[in-house]
Parts: structure tokens; sequence; C-alpha cells
């Protein structure tokens, strides 16, 4: 299962204590966006002893070697290239201005924490604002994914730019709730294949996730599985995307990452009575092992990483908590198990990836990054001993890749996912040549 960091990833957030420097203070956007503008400008310098401080922020800030020592800590961000307004909330009881920044690298809020109106903290977290108009070779319409007894999904066709028809490819999410870019920190994997897919003459169509959308209203439902949670709605978005003005409906590819890559046989399966079958499948870091397998293997991973004897004891009980699905029959309809109920660890249990995915007729392109601690080489090996030599089967392992397909090291842990990230060129060539090669039969 995917360890997700928190959305808001702080290159440095520090809450107030008591005593405030004085000078200017931060009272409402426009003020956040006078601090930002010196800031990120060509002499942060200037902001040095001009603006209200927390103590603890001074104390920090004279650290880091003062305002332009606090600019650097933005570098690995890249060159400013636009500032959006600012928005006001709270955040931890701190009145919070989010400004939505867009840097060469990534776009980012970039979030001033501000106590009494001086400065408490500053933390990126995720883009907020629009993305700039006529630059790009595509563009993005909103289109609802409507789900029976619930309402509907947000979702975002993204379209090349011309007349079409055009062949498309849905995303389907890895585990746990994410949102229609599935963001991971400061990577956005999702947005990276549907802008670099468009701009090859791919329409893209992403959504959020069932359980992003309606958590609360699923919290309870025991008998929740990964049918509900994403195969349907990977086949509805099918359906619908065939009924679009500028999709081919004979060219319509289902793309899915971790475990919904693993779900892709299943995707498949209950595709053999829709009205429109998808005419092939990618996997990205799909793994043919049970969830439960996999859990383990990344938890002991990621405590290795630690130093020795640190929470060894919070890892065991992880552990045992897991180990109670060695006898689903044993556990209460109503029990959780790492989140969720018995009716979803039933469904994984009875679910064969390698068996359904040897059901499918169609293409299929595997790929999996070689530094990818949580979903690993050793699960691409057994694809590759299943369908290695399978007509219409490709599979491709990327050296330096992570997970979300971004350029890491296996060692980095989840700490990856705390900076800027772009899903690798070769990556959306790959898919992208798979999807262009692999036309409709006549």
């Amino acid at each position: 299962m995917k360890k997700r960091i928190a959305l808001i990833a702080a290159v440095m957030i520090l809450l107030a204590a008591c005593g405030m420097a004085e000078g200017k203070t931060i009272g409402s956007a426009a003020d956040a966006e006078e601090f930002l503008a010196v800031l990120l400008g060509d002499h942060p310098e200037a902001a040095e002893g001009v603006w209200a401080l927390t103590d603890q922020m001074e104390a920090a800030v004279r650290q880091k070697g003062g305002m332009a020592g606090l600019a650097k800590q933005l570098a690995p961000l890249g060159e400013l290239k636009g500032v959006q307004p600012a928005r006001e909330a709270t955040v931890q009881g701190l009145q919070a201005f989010f400004v939505p920044c867009r840097f060469s690298l990534v776009s980012v809020d970039l979030i001033l924490a501000v106590q009494d109106g001086a400065l408490a903290g500053l933390s990126t977290g995720v883009y907020s604002g629009k993305s700039e108009e006529g630059t790009a070779d595509w563009y993005s319409l909103e289109l609802p994914l409507p789900v029976p007894a619930l309402g509907d999904l947000p979702g975002i066709l993204t379209l090349p730019k011309g007349e079409g028809p055009f062949p498309a490819v849905v995303l389907v999410h890895g585990s746990g709730s994410s949102d229609r870019d599935e963001t991971m920190g400061l990577q956005k994997p999702f947005r990276d294949l549907a802008e670099g897919l468009a701009a090859r003459g791919i329409a893209v169509y992403r959504f959020d996730k069932r359980t992003f959308v309606f958590g609360s209203k699923l919290a309870n439902d025991t008998q929740l599985t990964l049918m509900e949670e994403s195969v349907e709605d990977a086949v509805n978005a099918v359906q619908m995307l065939a009924k679009q003005e500028r999709i081919d409906p004979d060219r319509i590819f289902v793309l899915g990452h971790s475990l919904g890559g693993t779900a892709v046989p299943a995707i498949s399966r209950e595709m053999a009575n829709a009205p429109v079958r998808a005419c092939g499948f990618i996997m990205m870091a799909a793994s043919p092992r049970s969830l439960d397998v996999l859990m383990r293997e990344q938890i002991a991973y990621l405590y290795s990483l630690r130093p020795e004897g640190t929470n060894g004891q919070e890892m065991d009980r992880i552990l045992q908590e897991l180990d109670r699905l060695q006898d689903l029959d044993a556990l209460a309809g109503d029990e959780r198990i790492a989140g969720a109920y018995k009716a979803y660890w039933k469904w994984l249990a009875d679910y064969d990836a390698l068996q359904a995915a040897g059901e499918i007729g169609e293409p299929v392109l595997l790929l999996q990054g070689e530094e990818d601690y949580q979903v690993t080489m050793e699960d691409f090996s057994l694809w590759q001993a299943a369908f290695g030599e399978r007509d219409g089967w490709t599979l491709i392992s990327y050296p330096g890749l992570t997970h979300a397909f971004t350029a890491g090291l296996k060692t980095e842990g989840a700490a990856v996912y705390a900076r800027p990230g772009k899903v690798d060129s070769r990556v959306i060539g790959d898919v992208a040549g798979f999807i262009l090669r692999n036309p409709a039969e006549p």
C-alpha cells in the first residue's frame, strides 16, 4: 500500500512560541503577496527586519542565513514563473494565507502561517491555482463521472488541440484516498501523464477517487471492496468517454497505477459485458502478490531506514494487526484491519491477479520503476515469468525511477515525495507509443 505523506509537505513550518518580533504585520492576502514578492524577488535580503516574525520563526530564519537563506530553501522548486491571488484560511488554529505560485519545476501553494500578525511558518502545499491558458498543445474540460446512489465524481478530460477523434486513456488510482492527480506530496503523476500524453495526441481522463469524494459516506460501508472503490468507476469512465465527441470509441485504453494496476485484470473482466471494451491496458507498478504481503514488506523496509531501535514496538504492533488477516473467518464484518473491513480483504484474498491477467485478450504494457520500494522488482519478475514471452505483452523496467515513476532512490523511502518530481519522459513516451501503435482492428 502506498505510503502517502501529508498534502502539505513542509519546506519549513514553525509554529509560534511566546513573544513576537516587531515589524510590519501580515493581516491580509495583500500583505502575504507583498511579503512573498520580496522573498521571491532578486533581493530577498530586503525583507530582513521589515516583517514581524514570531521569536521561534526569527531564530529559525537567522539559523538559515536570514531571508536570503530562507529563499534558498525554495530553490528546488525552480525559477518563479507566476503568482496568483492568495486565499485566507485557518490551519492548526493559526491564520494562514495560501498563495498559488508557478515555478519552472513544479507549481505549489506557498503557505504563510501567521500568529497575531507575525509570520510563524512557511510551508508548501498542493497547487490550487489555475494553469496558464494558451501555452500548451492541450486543454482540459471538466467532465464529472456519475456514481449510482452517491453522486458525481469530479473529473477532467485533457484533450489535444484539434478536432480529433483522439485515442484516449482512463487513469485508475492506487490504494487509499486519492485525488484526480494522484497527488503524493509534491508530486502529481496523473497530471504529468495527462499533460504529457495530450501533448502527444492522446486524450486523458482522470477523476477524483470515490473514497476521496465520498469518504465520510463510505466510512461505515462494511461491504466496500475494490470493485466499488475502483473497478466499477473505471469501467463506467470508459463507457462515458466513448460518447464524447472528440474521442475515438474504438481506441480507449485503461491505465492503472499501483493497486489500480493490480486491478486492471479485474477491470478487463468487468468489461466483458459492457457496451464498450478497452482496446488495451497499461499496468504501472502493479503487483500480482497480495496487498497484505506488500504492506509487510514496505513497513519492514521503511523501518529499516530508521536508526536502530527506533519505534520497533510500533512496527511490531502494525505487523501483529496484519497477522489477523491470516484468518479472515475469525474477523467480524465491522472490524477494520489497516483501515479496511473484512469484505475488502476477502475480495482481495479471492482475487488472483495473475490468473485474471491471463484472460486479457487485448495488448498490455507493464511498467516498473527499479527504485520502487512499494512494488518491487520481485513483482516485476513474477509478471515476466508469466507473460514475458506472451504475444501482445510488453514489459519495461526503468533504472533510477521510483513508485511514482519520478527520479529517486529506493533508500530515500517516502521522503522522495517531499520534493518536486515529474513522471520521466521515457515513461510518457513509452505509454504514448503503445497507445498510438495499437489502433483498433478494422
